[in-house]
């Protein structure tokens, strides 16, 4: 499977490229969602799905699968753009917690500075998804729908 960035950009009004995320929006915190807005859409745009994905995490499946997962939320409408701090909205999947919703990070202690990579992608169709899936389900059935995609990195360490 492979994506290539476009024109879209994702934006939070918590925190910007590059930078720390705010305790308020991890497992420390409130572990609410950051607030998450695009811009940009590729033409045709039907619907969006939004992950958080942590890379640098000490964890590789079976699957060939790497990294955490803490966050997977889809059949969002194509004329949204943006999310609400704290959203509830849409369909959840299941992170890598075993949860649904959004988890926040919260690498191992004294793991050091994670990157957190929050991503928009734009289907070209409405996919009616079943609500659950992990990430990389979710990836296999909206790939030959994906038209567009972009991502806002974050950053964090637990003291």
């Amino acid at each position: 499977m492979g994506f290539a960035p476009t024109r879209m950009e994702l934006k939070s009004d918590a925190f910007d490229q590059d930078t720390l995320i705010p305790s308020k929006f991890t497992g420390e915190g409130e572990d609410v969602s950051p607030g998450l807005s695009w811009e940009n859409p590729p033409e045709g745009t039907k619907a969006f799905a939004v992950i958080c994905h942590d890379p640098d995490a000490p964890l590789v499946t079976r699957r060939g699968t790497y990294g955490f997962v803490h966050w997977v939320l889809y059949n969002i409408p194509g004329d949204v753009t943006y999310l609400n701090e704290g959203t509830h909205l849409y369909t959840n999947g299941i992170t890598d917690f075993g949860k649904t919703g959004y988890n926040g990070p919260m690498p191992p202690n004294g793991h050091g500075l994670h990157n957190y990579y929050f991503w928009v992608l734009a289907l070209d169709k409405e996919v009616a998804l079943e609500p659950g899936l992990n990430l990389w389900d979710l990836l296999k059935k909206a790939e030959p729908h994906l038209i567009g995609m972009n991502r806002l990195m974050g950053r964090y360490k637990r003291d």
